[in-house]
């Protein structure tokens, strides 16, 4: 990250100037250090949503936008998809390298050993009411696992902050499958250690003690490639709030409990779902795709296809076209009489229709990761509600990357952004009976 490049910046009042160092990046756009501006003009910076700013520099996971890039530790995303494991994700995001064979052995083995739940900790569950959401469940759950794991748990120490890492990543299966095991009226399900990462989390799911279950190995696959394409996504809202709640040096489970809060939102984890709802109307109802198309374009009109658009990239989610492609696979292994096929198809025709509608194209309205994966999620069993739970139970490791990186970081410090205050002058107080 070089500083050898600055900005002139010049205060029109005053005629004072300052110089900016500009760092430049490995990839991706130079970035200006305004960090003295305040010091030297006086002035803080406004941008709402930090759309223009960089809060942190960091090393897990680089996106271009404009060209449709996502890079984990500077592996793209295809490749991963292809040819990685979410297990080997995991250490490759938290380590920063992929790991070799011996260390990958024992990294699965840490992962798969430590994915039990203190037994006290089930007793959480039935605190919570039948018909409680699974992520309003998880949020508890995550956050109360610190009453568990404090002692010894200082997190300056690397080795501590190692260890709470394969925690999280490994016991967020069981709280995630236990969250939709409690509203369902079912008993809990212990993890099994023969089986995978992604094929034990089915088997908590939906495996009974009455009965032998082996998860579909096709299930299997398309779930392990679902949590490699959600691990990390930079700084998106619920990575910036693990980051800025772990920066006042919370343990790690409060800081992981407040971004699965924060992913909680539908502008966020939950738009798979809505792109659910949304196909499921169309497909429900007895106008065409086109009605549709058409009544997004009206600014009258309150419907909106979700699914379009991405705060970030303004072409294609790569993460969407590898999501299409297992989809369109999927359903086929599954027989085209299955019942989540129509629910594809008219995916399938309104993406065609809005990608050659000029309305959509002028504002970069392309299908993101949210358009498809819900169908795949369908298919598997999942319900709607648990869609989200497995959104934060894939992040959990980029979570916890982030916050580990920030730990370490020089730099860190306490999150303080300023604001640009609208409210009252100084005023003086009157007594109630003058007033």
């Amino acid at each position: 990250m070089s500083k050898n490049d600055t900005v002139t910046l010049t205060d029109n009042a005053t005629g004072k100037q300052v110089e900016l160092p500009i760092l430049r990046p490995t990839c991706g756009s130079p970035t200006i250090d305004i960090s003295s501006l305040p010091k030297e003009l006086g002035y803080f910076t406004y941008d709402p949503g930090f759309v223009a700013t960089a809060s942190c520099h960091s090393n897990i996971t680089y996106l271009d936008g404009a060209k449709g890039v996502l890079e984990y530790r500077g592996y793209p995303i295809e490749q991963l998809a292809e040819k990685s494991s979410f297990i080997e994700v995991c250490y490759l995001l938290f380590h920063g390298d992929l790991p070799d064979k011996d260390q990958l052995d024992e990294f699965d083995d840490i992962i798969t050993t430590h994915t039990m739940l203190h037994e006290a900790v089930k007793r959480f569950y039935s605190g919570f009411r039948r018909d409680a959401h699974p992520m309003a469940t998880m949020v508890g759950v995550v956050g109360a696992l610190s009453a568990f794991y404090h002692h010894g748990e200082d997190i300056h120490d690397p080795k501590h902050r190692m260890i709470t890492a394969h925690r999280l990543i490994a016991k967020m299966p069981t709280i995630a499958a236990w969250s939709y095991r409690y509203t369902n009226g079912q008993p809990m399900v212990y993890p099994k250690n023969s089986l995978s990462f992604s094929a034990n989390f089915l088997h908590m799911m939906f495996s009974m003690p009455t009965e032998e279950y082996t998860p579909d190995p096709l299930f299997v696959k398309a779930l392990d490639l679902l949590l490699i394409l959600h691990a990390d996504h930079e700084q998106n809202a619920s990575t910036s709030t693990v980051r800025l709640a772990g920066s006042s040096g919370a343990n790690p489970f409060a800081a992981l409990s407040a971004g699965i809060a924060s992913l909680w939102g539908p502008a966020h984890g939950g738009a798979n779902e809505a792109v659910i709802r949304m196909l499921q109307d169309i497909v429900d109802s007895d106008n065409d795709v086109a009605h549709y198309v058409a009544r997004a374009k009206d600014k009258s009109d309150r419907f909106r296809l979700m699914g379009f658009g991405h705060r970030v990239y303004k072409n294609f989610d790569p993460r969407a076209v590898i999501i299409r492609k297992t989809c369109m696979n999927l359903l086929a292994e599954l027989g085209t009489n299955n019942k989540y096929q129509a629910l594809f198809d008219t995916a399938v025709e309104l993406e065609k229709i809005a990608l050659s509608d000029e309305y959509f194209v002028s504002r970069n309205l392309y299908p993101n990761v949210d358009f498809y994966s819900g169908i795949i999620l369908l298919a598997m069993g999942i319900p709607l509600n648990m869609f989200t739970v497995i959104f934060a139970m894939a992040r959990t490791v980029g979570w916890i990357s982030h916050w580990n990186e920030m730990i370490e970081d020089d730099d860190f410090r306490i999150g303080r952004p300023r604001q640009l205050y609208l409210g009252a002058e100084t005023r003086e107080y009157v007594d109630i009976d003058k007033r």
